[in-house]
């Protein structure tokens, strides 16, 4: 047995002949009767009580933590108590990665989980308390993706948890836990006059914005970030080496999403919009933050400014500039007066590089090629997000096919001569 079992309400004396008798406490009838005690495995002494008539409760209560002990399987009851608010503020803080990601997961947690679950024992967790859970999201987060996140980041402390040692299992990942799906709509590509639309209805000083994410595939951040020194006119590459992030109100430069500096063509044409925006607008030397707001200052000569004199502040861009020339080219519709501009998720300047992605794919780029261009740190990531816009079997045939009828046209129209040719 793990320990021994203490009876509070005798203790053993020596009787008139010195042999020990069994005589009564000071708590006798009073209390929890049996106290069963075991050293954990950290060294320290653990205890639980149990009321008179419990004894063989006791007993089976140490051999069960003796039976935990040698499986690997043990859990410090104190620490079990531990609540799952109390210890997710510990697994955020020591969270690895970018600011903003730590961040994001202590925005959810904090909005979503900790109403629900944060007073829960972490000991106490049962696969029916996360159902329950996941039920009452549906009231107030209507997006299904988004729930999925939320879960996501409850389930990875819950996982973590069980790692420190103070869960035995984690419940969402139970059989009859049924996660969000993932829900993500399928990618429209923006049409070539919609580009073009949204690029004219934009103040001059933005139009080669649209240049550089529908012709070199770069995020917001990274086209607001960009460096004169990053842009190769002569060898034709663009260096993603930055971006213009924004952290708790303050804005910092920082490393591209997942860390990736990359490389990417840079076709004539967005290298010519590029060079004539400088001539007009004269790059600004901007300095900020590396990485945190409370980083290191770092000087970087901005090719894109704001009206101000400073860095684009992406916030008032997208209200003031954006929205407004996706309303003018028909992408989303005129506000009624006195309204504001219908959310616009899926008409970000993220649009910009779905339709960079469906431009390549449509010309034969491989997907692995496209992957390293927009940064993707997963080559299947991109072809689960893009495959829909990849040309068809067939498609490539009749195009194949066709090319070598329209160029055998002025020699000869027969199928003779495009075999031979």
């Amino acid at each position: 047995m793990a320990g021994h079992i203490q009876d509070r309400w005798f203790k053993t004396v020596a009787g008139p002949d010195g042999g020990p008798i069994k005589s009564r406490t000071d708590r006798h009838g009073t209390g929890h009767r049996y106290r069963a005690r075991y050293v954990g495995p950290d060294g320290s002494e653990k205890s639980k009580s149990f009321r008179d008539r419990e004894l063989r409760l006791a007993k089976q209560w140490l051999t069960e933590i003796e039976a935990d002990m040698s499986r690997g399987q043990y859990l410090d009851p104190r620490a079990a108590r531990t609540t799952f608010r109390q210890y997710a503020e510990r697994w955020v803080s020591t969270h690895t990665g970018e600011i903003n990601s730590r961040e994001a997961a202590e925005r959810r947690l904090r909005l979503h989980a900790y109403p629900h679950i944060g007073s829960r024992p972490l000991g106490s967790f049962k696969p029916e308390h996360i159902r329950a859970w996941i039920a009452a999201l549906e009231a107030t987060v209507p997006a299904e993706s988004h729930r999925r996140i939320i879960v996501g980041t409850v389930s990875a402390a819950l996982s973590a948890a069980v790692d420190d040692g103070l869960l035995s299992k984690n419940p969402c990942r139970a059989r009859t836990v049924q996660l969000p799906k993932a829900g993500k709509p399928r990618v429209i590509p923006w049409t070539t006059a919609q580009v073009f639309g949204v690029r004219a209805a934009l103040p001059p000083r933005y139009q080669a914005a649209v240049d550089t994410g529908a012709g070199c595939g770069l995020r917001q951040g990274e086209i607001f970030g960009l460096d004169v020194d990053e842009v190769d006119l002569q060898g034709g590459w663009l260096t993603v080496g930055h971006q213009l992030k924004r952290i708790r109100g303050k804005y910092v430069f920082a490393l591209p999403k997942g860390g990736k500096i990359r490389d990417v063509p840079l076709p004539g044409a967005v290298a010519t919009a590029l060079l004539d925006h400088s001539k007009a607008f004269e790059p600004l030397d901007v300095t900020l933050p590396w990485r945190t707001p409370d980083g290191a200052p770092m000087t970087k000569r901005l090719i894109f400014s704001g009206v101000e004199g400073r860095h684009v502040r992406v916030s008032h861009f997208n209200d003031h500039y954006w929205k407004p020339a996706l309303a003018a080219a028909g992408v989303i519709p005129e506000p009624d007066e006195g309204q504001r501009y219908a959310s616009a998720r899926e008409h970000g300047m993220h649009a910009l590089r779905h339709f960079y992605a469906s431009v390549l794919l449509d010309a034969g780029e491989n997907i692995r090629a496209l992957s390293q261009y927009l940064g993707h740190s997963d080559p299947g990531f991109t072809l689960r997000t893009y495959t829909h816009l990849m040309p068809t079997s067939e498609g490539r045939t009749r195009k194949a096919v066709d090319s070598l009828y329209l160029a055998s046209r002025p020699h000869d129209h027969g199928p003779e001569t495009a075999q031979a040719a």
